[in-house]
Protein backbone atom coordinates (compact mmCIF):
# COMPACT_ATOMS: atom_id res chain seq x y z
CA UNK A 1 0.00 0.00 0.00
CA UNK A 2 1.14 3.28 -1.08
CA UNK A 3 -0.21 7.16 -1.00
CA UNK A 4 -1.49 6.48 -4.57
CA UNK A 5 -3.97 3.64 -3.22
CA UNK A 6 -4.54 5.25 0.16
CA UNK A 7 -4.80 8.87 -1.25
CA UNK A 8 -4.82 8.65 -5.26
CA UNK A 9 -7.38 6.28 -6.36
CA UNK A 10 -10.11 7.60 -3.90
CA UNK A 11 -9.56 10.82 -4.73
CA UNK A 12 -10.21 9.63 -7.99
CA UNK A 13 -13.13 8.02 -7.87
CA UNK A 14 -14.78 10.45 -6.07
CA UNK A 15 -14.46 12.91 -7.95
CA UNK A 16 -16.00 10.87 -11.27
CA UNK A 17 -18.21 8.96 -9.06
CA UNK A 18 -21.54 9.30 -10.41
CA UNK A 19 -23.79 11.07 -7.76
CA UNK A 20 -27.46 10.28 -7.03
CA UNK A 21 -29.51 13.49 -8.47
CA UNK A 22 -33.45 13.12 -6.94
CA UNK A 23 -36.05 12.83 -10.00
CA UNK A 24 -38.04 15.94 -8.48
CA UNK A 25 -35.75 18.54 -9.12
CA UNK A 26 -36.32 19.08 -12.88
CA UNK A 27 -39.98 18.65 -14.80
CA UNK A 28 -40.23 18.67 -18.68
CA UNK A 29 -42.64 21.55 -20.25
CA UNK A 30 -45.21 19.39 -22.09
CA UNK A 31 -45.16 22.11 -24.78
CA UNK A 32 -41.50 22.93 -25.86
CA UNK A 33 -39.96 19.82 -24.17
CA UNK A 34 -37.69 22.04 -22.14
CA UNK A 35 -36.18 21.38 -19.08
CA UNK A 36 -37.11 23.56 -15.92
CA UNK A 37 -35.31 23.83 -12.61
CA UNK A 38 -38.23 23.15 -9.91
CA UNK A 39 -37.85 26.28 -8.03
CA UNK A 40 -38.09 28.25 -11.29
CA UNK A 41 -41.03 26.97 -12.52
CA UNK A 42 -41.91 26.96 -8.67
CA UNK A 43 -42.15 30.97 -8.54
CA UNK A 44 -43.08 31.15 -11.79
CA UNK A 45 -46.31 29.77 -11.10
CA UNK A 46 -45.78 26.26 -13.28
CA UNK A 47 -45.74 28.36 -16.14
CA UNK A 48 -42.89 27.13 -18.69
CA UNK A 49 -40.11 30.45 -18.79
CA UNK A 50 -39.12 28.91 -21.86
CA UNK A 51 -42.78 29.57 -23.98
CA UNK A 52 -45.24 30.36 -21.48
CA UNK A 53 -47.10 26.82 -21.49
CA UNK A 54 -49.14 26.80 -18.48
CA UNK A 55 -49.03 23.55 -16.96
CA UNK A 56 -51.32 22.12 -13.91
CA UNK A 57 -51.19 23.71 -10.89
CA UNK A 58 -52.85 22.18 -7.54
CA UNK A 59 -55.49 23.70 -5.46
CA UNK A 60 -53.27 24.00 -2.65
CA UNK A 61 -50.35 25.75 -4.70
CA UNK A 62 -53.19 28.05 -6.37
CA UNK A 63 -54.51 29.14 -3.04
CA UNK A 64 -51.25 29.98 -1.76
CA UNK A 65 -50.59 32.77 -4.59
CA UNK A 66 -54.03 34.05 -4.61
CA UNK A 67 -54.91 34.93 -1.10
CA UNK A 68 -53.26 38.01 0.55
CA UNK A 69 -50.34 36.31 2.15
CA UNK A 70 -51.02 32.98 1.10
CA UNK A 71 -53.49 32.61 4.55
CA UNK A 72 -57.12 30.97 3.92
CA UNK A 73 -59.34 28.84 5.78
CA UNK A 74 -60.85 25.42 4.27
CA UNK A 75 -64.68 25.18 4.42
CA UNK A 76 -65.97 21.89 5.18
CA UNK A 77 -67.50 19.36 2.72
CA UNK A 78 -70.67 17.03 3.84
CA UNK A 79 -69.09 13.49 2.93
CA UNK A 80 -71.10 11.57 0.32
CA UNK A 81 -71.56 8.11 0.54
CA UNK A 82 -68.16 6.09 -0.13
CA UNK A 83 -69.36 3.78 -3.18
CA UNK A 84 -73.38 4.10 -3.64
CA UNK A 85 -73.35 1.83 -6.79
CA UNK A 86 -69.99 -0.28 -5.68
CA UNK A 87 -68.53 0.02 -9.01
CA UNK A 88 -65.71 -1.82 -9.78
CA UNK A 89 -63.95 -2.18 -13.31
CA UNK A 90 -60.14 -3.24 -13.25
CA UNK A 91 -59.99 -1.72 -9.59
CA UNK A 92 -62.33 -1.42 -7.37
CA UNK A 93 -63.84 2.30 -6.68
CA UNK A 94 -62.64 2.88 -2.60
CA UNK A 95 -59.29 1.09 -4.20
CA UNK A 96 -59.01 3.86 -7.04
CA UNK A 97 -60.28 6.76 -4.29
CA UNK A 98 -57.20 5.71 -1.37
CA UNK A 99 -55.17 5.56 -4.44
CA UNK A 100 -55.55 9.09 -6.00
CA UNK A 101 -55.64 10.30 -2.21
CA UNK A 102 -52.34 9.22 -1.91
CA UNK A 103 -51.29 10.72 -4.76
CA UNK A 104 -52.00 14.08 -4.26
CA UNK A 105 -52.06 14.34 -0.33
CA UNK A 106 -56.10 15.22 -1.11
CA UNK A 107 -59.36 14.10 0.37
CA UNK A 108 -61.15 14.52 -3.09
CA UNK A 109 -60.86 16.37 -6.00
CA UNK A 110 -62.16 20.15 -4.93
CA UNK A 111 -60.58 22.23 -2.15
CA UNK A 112 -62.85 25.51 -0.92
CA UNK A 113 -61.81 28.15 1.09
CA UNK A 114 -62.65 31.52 2.13
CA UNK A 115 -59.86 34.13 2.65
CA UNK A 116 -59.16 37.81 1.47
CA UNK A 117 -57.32 38.90 -2.08
CA UNK A 118 -56.61 42.50 -2.19
CA UNK A 119 -58.08 42.64 1.33
CA UNK A 120 -61.68 41.96 -0.55
CA UNK A 121 -63.19 38.55 1.17
CA UNK A 122 -63.61 35.33 -1.35
CA UNK A 123 -64.94 32.33 -1.32
CA UNK A 124 -62.69 30.44 -3.63
CA UNK A 125 -63.10 26.45 -4.88
CA UNK A 126 -60.37 24.69 -7.46
CA UNK A 127 -60.68 21.51 -8.78
CA UNK A 128 -57.85 19.35 -8.88
CA UNK A 129 -56.94 17.21 -12.54
CA UNK A 130 -54.52 14.74 -11.14
CA UNK A 131 -57.43 13.72 -8.51
CA UNK A 132 -59.54 11.21 -10.79
CA UNK A 133 -58.87 13.42 -13.65
CA UNK A 134 -61.04 16.06 -11.58
CA UNK A 135 -63.68 13.84 -12.54
CA UNK A 136 -67.04 15.40 -11.23
CA UNK A 137 -68.93 13.16 -8.32
CA UNK A 138 -71.11 13.84 -5.33
CA UNK A 139 -67.89 15.29 -3.39
CA UNK A 140 -67.70 17.74 -5.84
CA UNK A 141 -71.63 18.90 -6.10
CA UNK A 142 -70.74 18.90 -2.30
CA UNK A 143 -68.27 21.36 -2.51
CA UNK A 144 -69.82 23.90 -4.72
CA UNK A 145 -73.27 23.80 -2.59
CA UNK A 146 -71.19 24.26 0.44
CA UNK A 147 -69.02 27.29 -1.43
CA UNK A 148 -72.25 28.91 -2.18
CA UNK A 149 -73.92 28.65 0.99
CA UNK A 150 -70.41 30.08 2.60
CA UNK A 151 -70.44 32.86 0.16
CA UNK A 152 -73.94 34.25 0.88
CA UNK A 153 -73.45 33.82 4.66
CA UNK A 154 -70.18 36.05 4.35
CA UNK A 155 -72.17 38.18 1.78
CA UNK A 156 -69.06 37.73 -0.89
CA UNK A 157 -68.14 36.71 -3.73
CA UNK A 158 -67.59 33.30 -5.21
CA UNK A 159 -64.39 32.35 -7.69
CA UNK A 160 -64.53 28.88 -8.67
CA UNK A 161 -61.41 27.00 -10.52
CA UNK A 162 -62.62 24.59 -12.88
CA UNK A 163 -60.34 21.70 -14.48
CA UNK A 164 -62.25 18.48 -15.21
CA UNK A 165 -62.83 15.69 -17.77
CA UNK A 166 -66.28 15.56 -16.78
CA UNK A 167 -68.80 13.32 -14.65
CA UNK A 168 -67.19 11.05 -12.58
CA UNK A 169 -68.29 7.13 -14.41
CA UNK A 170 -68.03 5.30 -10.85
CA UNK A 171 -70.45 7.37 -9.56
CA UNK A 172 -73.07 7.10 -12.96
CA UNK A 173 -76.29 9.17 -12.77
CA UNK A 174 -75.84 10.13 -9.10
CA UNK A 175 -72.83 11.97 -10.78
CA UNK A 176 -74.96 13.24 -13.64
CA UNK A 177 -77.07 14.70 -10.98
CA UNK A 178 -74.47 17.68 -9.92
CA UNK A 179 -75.18 18.96 -13.19
CA UNK A 180 -78.92 20.68 -12.03
CA UNK A 181 -77.63 20.69 -7.98
CA UNK A 182 -74.45 22.52 -8.95
CA UNK A 183 -76.74 25.15 -11.29
CA UNK A 184 -78.93 25.26 -8.33
CA UNK A 185 -76.40 26.96 -6.07
CA UNK A 186 -75.15 29.10 -8.70
CA UNK A 187 -78.76 30.27 -8.87
CA UNK A 188 -78.36 30.80 -5.38
CA UNK A 189 -76.19 33.07 -6.04
CA UNK A 190 -77.56 35.41 -8.09
CA UNK A 191 -80.73 35.46 -5.90
CA UNK A 192 -78.22 37.13 -3.44
CA UNK A 193 -76.64 39.56 -5.96
CA UNK A 194 -73.22 38.34 -4.77
CA UNK A 195 -70.84 37.56 -8.11
CA UNK A 196 -69.84 34.24 -9.29
CA UNK A 197 -66.68 34.52 -11.31
CA UNK A 198 -65.37 31.47 -13.36
CA UNK A 199 -61.75 30.96 -14.39
CA UNK A 200 -61.54 28.31 -16.89
CA UNK A 201 -58.25 26.28 -16.98
CA UNK A 202 -56.86 23.02 -19.03
CA UNK A 203 -58.56 21.53 -19.69
CA UNK A 204 -62.73 21.86 -18.87
CA UNK A 205 -64.78 19.19 -20.41
CA UNK A 206 -67.79 17.07 -20.19
CA UNK A 207 -70.98 17.97 -17.90
CA UNK A 208 -68.75 20.34 -16.06
CA UNK A 209 -68.61 22.48 -19.11
CA UNK A 210 -72.44 21.75 -19.33
CA UNK A 211 -73.11 23.37 -16.03
CA UNK A 212 -71.60 25.20 -13.30
CA UNK A 213 -67.93 25.88 -15.64
CA UNK A 214 -69.96 28.15 -18.01
CA UNK A 215 -72.65 29.59 -15.37
CA UNK A 216 -70.35 33.00 -14.83
CA UNK A 217 -71.16 36.38 -14.30
CA UNK A 218 -67.53 36.97 -15.64
CA UNK A 219 -65.97 34.18 -17.76
CA UNK A 220 -61.80 33.95 -17.84
CA UNK A 221 -60.01 31.32 -19.18
CA UNK A 222 -55.81 30.45 -18.99
CA UNK A 223 -54.04 30.39 -22.35
CA UNK A 224 -54.65 27.91 -24.63
CA UNK A 225 -56.79 25.71 -22.12
CA UNK A 226 -58.76 23.05 -23.59
CA UNK A 227 -62.45 24.09 -23.30
CA UNK A 228 -65.59 21.85 -24.43
CA UNK A 229 -68.49 19.15 -23.90
CA UNK A 230 -67.02 16.22 -26.38
CA UNK A 231 -63.38 16.76 -27.23
CA UNK A 232 -61.93 17.80 -31.05
CA UNK A 233 -60.94 13.73 -31.81
CA UNK A 234 -64.63 13.18 -30.74
CA UNK A 235 -65.90 15.74 -33.23
CA UNK A 236 -63.83 14.71 -36.06
CA UNK A 237 -64.62 11.40 -36.10
CA UNK A 238 -68.49 11.79 -36.01
CA UNK A 239 -68.51 14.31 -38.66
CA UNK A 240 -65.56 13.32 -40.88
CA UNK A 241 -63.98 16.64 -41.23
CA UNK A 242 -60.93 18.60 -40.51
CA UNK A 243 -61.77 21.44 -37.19
CA UNK A 244 -59.91 24.80 -37.27
CA UNK A 245 -56.78 25.30 -35.81
CA UNK A 246 -56.97 26.04 -32.29
CA UNK A 247 -60.71 24.75 -32.14
CA UNK A 248 -62.03 24.77 -28.85
CA UNK A 249 -59.15 26.54 -27.18
CA UNK A 250 -59.37 29.42 -24.95
CA UNK A 251 -58.52 31.69 -27.64
CA UNK A 252 -60.65 30.90 -30.21
CA UNK A 253 -63.97 30.72 -27.95
CA UNK A 254 -63.04 34.21 -26.80
CA UNK A 255 -63.26 35.07 -30.53
CA UNK A 256 -66.60 33.60 -30.61
CA UNK A 257 -67.97 35.49 -28.01
CA UNK A 258 -67.72 32.75 -25.39
CA UNK A 259 -65.20 33.88 -23.09
CA UNK A 260 -64.74 37.34 -21.88
CA UNK A 261 -61.14 37.07 -21.00
CA UNK A 262 -57.90 35.50 -21.43
CA UNK A 263 -55.46 36.35 -18.76
CA UNK A 264 -51.79 35.05 -18.17
CA UNK A 265 -51.79 32.86 -14.89
CA UNK A 266 -49.26 35.69 -13.20
CA UNK A 267 -51.57 38.78 -13.72
CA UNK A 268 -54.51 36.64 -12.68
CA UNK A 269 -55.05 37.19 -9.01
CA UNK A 270 -54.79 40.78 -9.94
CA UNK A 271 -57.00 40.77 -12.86
CA UNK A 272 -59.62 39.16 -9.85
CA UNK A 273 -58.91 41.74 -7.32
CA UNK A 274 -60.13 44.44 -9.95
CA UNK A 275 -63.31 43.00 -11.18
CA UNK A 276 -64.02 41.34 -7.37
CA UNK A 277 -63.83 44.83 -6.21
CA UNK A 278 -65.97 46.41 -9.61
CA UNK A 279 -68.71 43.95 -8.41
CA UNK A 280 -68.89 44.78 -5.46
CA UNK A 281 -69.19 48.32 -5.83
CA UNK A 282 -66.08 48.99 -3.71
CA UNK A 283 -63.36 51.40 -4.62
CA UNK A 284 -60.41 50.31 -6.16
CA UNK A 285 -57.93 48.54 -3.83
CA UNK A 286 -55.17 50.12 -2.77
CA UNK A 287 -51.45 48.44 -3.78
CA UNK A 288 -49.31 47.46 -0.08
CA UNK A 289 -49.75 45.63 2.50
CA UNK A 290 -52.42 47.84 4.29
CA UNK A 291 -55.94 47.91 4.36
CA UNK A 292 -57.82 50.56 2.26
CA UNK A 293 -58.39 53.80 4.89
CA UNK A 294 -61.48 54.02 6.65
CA UNK A 295 -63.82 57.06 5.69
CA UNK A 296 -65.36 57.85 8.61
CA UNK A 297 -62.34 57.36 10.40
CA UNK A 298 -60.62 59.98 8.14
CA UNK A 299 -63.16 62.26 7.86
CA UNK A 300 -63.57 62.93 11.81
CA UNK A 301 -60.42 62.80 12.42
CA UNK A 302 -59.54 66.66 11.22
CA UNK A 303 -62.77 67.89 13.76
CA UNK A 304 -61.13 66.09 16.59
CA UNK A 305 -58.18 67.99 16.07
CA UNK A 306 -59.87 71.64 15.60
CA UNK A 307 -61.76 70.78 18.45
CA UNK A 308 -58.43 69.96 20.60
CA UNK A 309 -56.85 73.20 19.34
Amino acid sequence: MNWISNYVRPRINSIFSRREVPDNLWSKCDDCGAMLFHREIRDNLNVCTNCGHHMAITPRDRFETLFDGGVFAEIDVPEPVADPLHFRDQKKYPDRMRSAQKSTGEKEAMLVAHGEIGRTPIVAAAQDFSFMGGSMGMYVGNAIVAAAEAAVEHRCPLILFSAAGGARMQEGILSLMQMPRTTVAVQMLKEAGLPYIVVLTHPTTGGVTASYAMLGDVQIAEPNALICFAGPRVIEQTIREKLPEGFQRAEYLLEHGMLDRVTPRKELRGELITITRMLMGLPPAIHGDLPSPDETSTSSAPAEDSETK
